[in-house]
């Protein structure tokens, strides 16, 4: 099965990949790699933004993580020409824009990871980082990068 009717099948339209908002490229492809510069969440055209345990909740900012599993995926289908030239995710680093008593970043980045395992299958668990920070570009409320392995 394509990767394109999985997506059908789960519902995911993805959107037109995101452009730089600095001096980076979206991705690089290197060795049989492709490298994701971090995505931002967008929902419905809005970027998701706030601090966890602040102004947003773990659910919130799950779904969020999620968001930003489709912009990747956008991503690597702009890079790649095809999702089906995946071989698998190695990586998602996933960054959580925290208050400092906020602790549960590893369930926030379950929304990005259980995404790519829903696409892919088994070609889709990957290591992980879930990591707090006091504060992310345009005030997002996570983003999230991968290492990706890309079939020849």
């Amino acid at each position: 099965m394509s990767i394109d009717t999985r997506l059908a099948e789960l519902g995911i339209v993805l959107p037109e990949a995101a452009a730089p908002v600095a001096a980076y490229v979206p991705a690089v492809e290197a060795n049989g790699l492709l490298h994701i510069s971090g995505q931002l969440p967008f929902l419905d055209g809005q970027l998701m933004t706030g601090r966890c345990g602040e102004d947003a909740d773990q659910d919130y900012a799950r779904q969020a993580a999620e968001r930003c599993a489709v912009m990747l995926l956008a991503q690597i289908r702009k890079a790649l020409g095809s999702l089906d030239r995946v071989e698998r995710i190695v990586k998602l680093g996933v960054f959580v824009s925290s208050a400092a008593n906020f602790t549960a970043q590893p369930q926030v980045a379950n929304g990005a990871s259980e995404l790519m395992q829903q696409v892919f299958g088994d070609a889709g668990k990957h290591a992980r980082s879930a990591v707090g920070v006091p504060v992310l570009p345009l005030n997002a409320v996570v983003e999230v990068d991968a290492v990706v392995q890309v079939r020849s």
